[in-house]
């Protein structure tokens, strides 16, 4: 059991070198504006406003439209 906690320690701390960005509730209120303005799901739109407050200026997706810009977050389809 103890190296099954090691590996599970191990893991974590690999994951914890990651940004992570939190859903708080002004990324909430501009997925809400995003998903209006831009007529897409309420997921996508918050996929997009967190990865614009994380300071991201891509989103690799395959569900959204290859290279459309959403006010300075462009989607990349990583299989086009």
């Amino acid at each position: 059991m103890a190296e099954a906690n090691t590996s599970v320690s191990a893991l974590i701390e690999a994951w914890m070198r990651f940004p992570v960005q939190e859903i708080t509730a002004s990324v909430l209120q501009a997925a809400l504006a995003a998903k209006e303005r831009f007529q897409i799901s309420y997921w996508d739109a918050t996929i997009i406003e967190a990865a614009r407050a994380a300071g991201c200026k891509e989103v690799f997706s395959e569900d959204l439209s290859d290279g459309r810009d959403y006010s300075g977050v462009r989607i990349v389809n990583p299989f086009v």
